[in-house]
């Protein structure tokens, strides 16, 4: 049986980790709001783009554009966003194992992976897909940069044909209590599907002409793809982490509750044991 002493350090050491809990839950609610917002002013642009470049991809053949361009074979790039922190519940591994099964399913054994969050990273570089890149840590302001880098290095393998397909993986922000692991095609882009087609039948006239525009304009999309997956991502952290430092919160005074009673039930114990040693030795006398 634990000593009145060690409940009482325990008790004292569950009551600071449930503040700490508290406090993280507390300031990723307030990230997860700015986070939101941010996803949500993206979202209306990226998907107006999508539709545009869908409903032209749909007019062109594959030797127009080099992105346009399919191939059979099987070397696979993937651009994987996950979080530098920890403490998100199973928002990380849930992503990773998601994809190590999607590339297990195509047999695909050595996949090009970059990782844009630690998390990934680490997860990866266990197996034997190569890790050709890496960012961790990237200020909000170099965000844009870094998509930019990440995206032209992606673009002129795809074009030089030295990668057959480029996948984006990412959570998709849902709600507060769900984040879905998603994984799309990136390059080549895909034409639209039957809906959309049949929404914009509209004739389309190019200027100054169709290789300057789409050249720029899908370079330009796969940019916004890649861009508003990070804004998604980034709210679906804190999103997890806020659930699971809540979760965390309420198990610590769960915990707590029955120290206290463990506690009491110890130190009740123990006077009920100096009282009958108290009588016993009184009536020996």
């Amino acid at each position: 049986m634990a000593s009145l002493k060690e409940i009482r350090t325990r008790i004292t050491s569950v009551k600071n980790t449930q503040k700490i809990t508290s406090a993280m839950k507390m300031v990723s609610a307030a990230k997860l709001k700015r986070a939101e917002d941010s996803f949500k002013e993206a979202s209306p642009y990226a998907t107006k783009l999508k539709q545009v470049v869908s409903t032209l991809s749909s007019r062109f053949q594959e030797e127009d554009h080099p992105l346009f361009a399919k191939s059979d074979g099987n070397r696979t790039a993937v651009i994987l966003v996950t979080s530098d922190r920890g403490l998100c519940g199973g928002f990380n591994s849930n992503l990773c194992k998601a994809l190590s099964n999607r590339l297990n399913e195509e047999k695909i054994d050595q996949a090009q992976i970059t990782t844009i969050g630690r998390k990934g990273r680490d997860f990866f570089k266990h197996f034997n897909h190569s890790i050709v890149e890496s960012h961790i840590s990237v200020p909000a302001d170099e965000q844009a940069k870094v998509v930019k880098e990440v995206v032209q290095k992606h673009v002129e393998k795809f074009e030089k044909k030295e990668i057959d397909r480029v996948y984006l993986v990412y959570a998709h922000f849902l709600s507060v209590l769900s984040q879905e692991p998603t994984i799309d095609v990136l390059l080549p882009i895909e034409p639209p599907t039957m809906e959309e087609t049949e929404a914009d039948s509209r004739e389309v006239l190019f200027e100054p002409s169709p290789e300057k525009i789409l050249d720029t304009l899908l370079r330009k999309y796969v940019e916004n793809q890649l861009e508003v997956a990070w804004l998604d991502s980034i709210a679906g952290e804190h999103a997890a982490r806020m659930t699971a430092m809540d979760a965390a919160t309420n198990n610590a005074g769960e915990l707590i509750s029955k120290l206290q009673l463990y506690y009491n039930r110890t130190r009740q114990a123990a006077i009920t044991k100096e009282l009958i040693e108290i009588v016993s030795g009184a009536e020996s006398l």
